[in-house]
Order: C-alpha cells, then structure tokens, then sequence
C-alpha cells in the first residue's frame, strides 16, 4: 500500500463509527455539537495534531487527521463526547493512509450514506473543514482532499442518476405516516424541532398529504416563525408543549437536544399517539412506550425502509465507483508528487552547485570561454537528469527507497514534511 505519511512519524486516518454498528443511543453517546467540536480542534492542536477534521451527524461520528498512533484521535473523541474508548472500540472503524482516503471519498458521494445517495452529507464535510481551517487545523494535504471528494460528489450527482428520486429520512418519515395513520386531513399533527430535518420534514408533510394544520414548535421561536410563515402553519410556544402533546395524534420530534426532552411524565393521553424521534441522540425517552396508545419509531427505522427508489439507485453505484477512481488516482498522483518534489529540488540545487563550480573552473582556465552556451547546454543537461530521477520515481514500487537513495547518494538536506 502507498504510505501516505506526512513524516516518518506520523500517517492519515479515519476512524469513527456509523449506522452500520452503532446503534442510535450508541451514536447519541458519541455525537458532538458545535462546541464539542470547537474544543476538541483546540485540544487536537494543543496536542501537537497537525491537521484534523471532524464530522458528527445523526448517521455518524468522523476524525480524519494526522497521527503517530490512532489512539491520539480517539482519545480526543471520548474525552469531548459521552462515549467511552471501551465503546468505541466495540463498534468502531479505523482506516490508514489509501484506505482513510478512500473511505472518505465513499462518504463524501454518499455512497455511504444510511440512504444510497443522500448528499446531505458533502455540505456536512464542507462545514467541517470550514470550521477547521478556521482553527489553523488544514494543511495542504486535507485541503486538497476534500476539495477533490467534493468534485467527485458534483461530478457523481450530475453525472449519474444514483440521487434520482425522492427519498431521505424526512420523506421516509411523511411515508411512514401515510402508510400507518387513517383518516390524516383530520389529524393533529405537532413538529417539535424546526432544523434542517425538521424544516424538511414539515415541507413534505405539507406537500404529499395536502395538510395544513400543523403545528410548531422550536426552542427558538422566531425559526419555527419563518417556516410558518413560508407554510401558512401554525407556531406555539416551547412552554405550550405538554398541552399541545395531549392534542396531538402525530409528534415528530427532531430537536437537537442532548439529552430526551419528551418523556412519559408529560404524556397526560386520552387517545392513540404515534411519535416519530428524527433526532440523535435520542431526543424521546424509551419510556413513552410504557404509555398506552403510544407508538414510538426511531429514526433508524425510518432509514430501513427500503423502496423502487432506493433499488434503482444500487443500479448507478459501478458508474459512481468509477468517477471516485478517476478523481482518487488525480489526488494519489498529487500526493507522489508532493513527496518528492522537495528531493528533486533538493537535486536541481545540487546539480546546480556542481555546475557553477565546473563554470567557474572553466572560465579561469579557457580565454575564449562561452558562457552563454555553457549554461544552456549545463541546464539541458541538469533538467534531463532531474526528468529520468521524476520518472524513476514515479514508476518505481519503493518511493521512500528511491528518495532515500537519492538523498544518500547526492548529500542532500531538506525539509522532511511534504506536506505542510
């Protein structure tokens, strides 16, 4: 495998957990929010890490960065999150060097996403290296990186049909409710929680069941407003929540609050409710189950709901698997060259030493001595030289041998990390 390292010390990983073992209390433990993530950047560069970004959504939870030992990042996650290193290793994945970048680049496309196709993601990862450059923890080597997952996702969306159709947890959510309430126009409908899947949600509701009386509620009330307002909706204080629990036939809630905000203890029903938790961690408590007429359905429930849509999806990953191939090779060429360019200038200066020396000898010794023509035909010859070390390089199966000869052979010093 290519090794990708910054220096003899150190490699590229990715490590994390998803949906795919952790469960959602699970994820929950693990999620970090925004000041989780201020803070852990902090410590990662107070710690000594070079470059680090990290992702945290209800599907998964992500470092990708640079360490002597993997542990290093993982210590960062437990100590800013809920979880502990014994969890973590329970249900975890660690990638290194060409399979951290490649993992990456199946995320970025959603190609790993819960729901094949879902982009929600990429904008996820563009404010996650956002909010890590802003800390002055990007480096080259991440920066072209996610520059080039972000043109495989464009390039993967416009190019192929695998995000066609209408499918995400906030339709598989209204869908669910089609399917399993009766009689729905005269349903009441309460949406706690006016985020990105909340907004979604409510927007579908709206437009697949025709229903318009829905009510809001947001911690903050001048979002859930907003979204009244573009919806002709009704908006309830956060205070009027237990009154508004007790009219409701429908809740969705997709809050993001760390811990359960709806419990059974503020259930006072006399009628069948059924409650939609979009949120992670889990923002309901397991116990409104002990509630009768009370039916509780996560989010990953939601997320396994499978249909035509998602099946004629899995018919454009080969094409999508070929367009990350094309734009991984783009950056593993970069990064080859980016390790061995400072070698190659290192032997251009050398070369270039030994010319003038030679020059210098030459204009002494000859009366009649060209200048002009020397230097043209001395840095001909130099260029050559450097072009068939490039090329052996390039070809050649040990790249760190091939350097560290180079360096042996001409004398060479130079700067050790390629990429900084």
């Amino acid at each position: 495998m290519e090794n990708f390292n910054m220096s003899k010390q150190t490699s590229f990983y990715a490590l994390g957990l998803s949906y795919k073992k952790a469960d959602a209390a699970i994820r929950g433990k693990f999620s970090l929010d925004n000041q989780a993530k201020s803070t852990l950047l902090i410590q990662a560069e107070a710690e000594g890490i070079e470059a680090l970004l990290v992702t945290s959504t209800c599907n998964r939870t992500e470092i990708y960065g640079f360490a002597q030992h993997p542990y290093q990042l993982i210590k960062l996650l437990c100590e800013n999150s809920n979880g502990s290193v014994e969890e973590f290793q329970e249900v975890a994945y660690i990638y290194k060097n060409q399979e951290a970048i490649h993992h990456m680049f199946r995320v970025g496309t959603g190609l790993d996403s819960q729901i094949l196709g879902d982009f929600e993601i990429i904008s996820q990862l563009k404010t996650a290296f956002n909010e890590s450059k802003s800390n002055g923890m990007i480096n080259s080597f991440l920066e072209r990186l996610v520059n080039l997952v972000i043109q495989a996702s464009k390039k993967i969306k416009t190019d192929t049909e695998i995000s066609s159709g209408a499918t995400s947890v906030s339709f598989a959510s209204v869908q669910y409710i089609i399917k399993n309430v009766v009689d729905i126009p005269n349903k009441n409908i309460l949406l706690f929680g006016t985020g990105k899947i909340g907004r979604n949600t409510c927007e579908n509701l709206v437009k697949h069941t025709k229903h318009d009386q829905i009510t809001l509620i947001n911690r903050t009330k001048d979002k859930a407003e907003k979204l009244a307002q573009k919806l002709n909706l009704v908006v309830k204080d956060y205070a009027d929540l237990q009154l508004e629990l007790q009219k409701a036939d429908v809740v969705v809630v997709a809050t993001g609050a760390q811990n359960p905000t709806i419990d059974k203890a503020i259930l006072n029903l006399k009628k069948p409710m059924l409650i939609l938790d979009l949120s992670i961690p889990k923002n309901v408590h397991e116990n409104v189950k002990e509630v009768e007429g009370v039916t509780l359905i996560h989010l990953d429930h939601l997320s396994q709901i499978t249909d035509e849509t998602l099946e004629n999806r899995k018919l454009h990953i080969p094409a999508a698997e070929a367009i990350i191939e094309e734009i991984k090779e783009e950056f593993v060429a970069w990064t080859k060259n980016r390790k061995f360019a400072p070698t190659i200038q290192a032997l251009k200066e050398k070369l270039n030493a030994i010319k003038e020396g030679e020059l210098n000898f030459q204009r002494k010794k000859l009366a009649n001595f060209d200048e002009e023509q020397a230097e043209l035909i001395s840095n001909r010859i130099i260029q050559k030289i450097t072009n068939h070390f490039v090329n052996h390089l390039k070809d050649g199966e040990s790249m760190d041998e091939g350097i560290e000869w180079i360096e042996k052979v001409f004398q060479l010093e130079q700067e050790k990390s390629f990429f900084s």
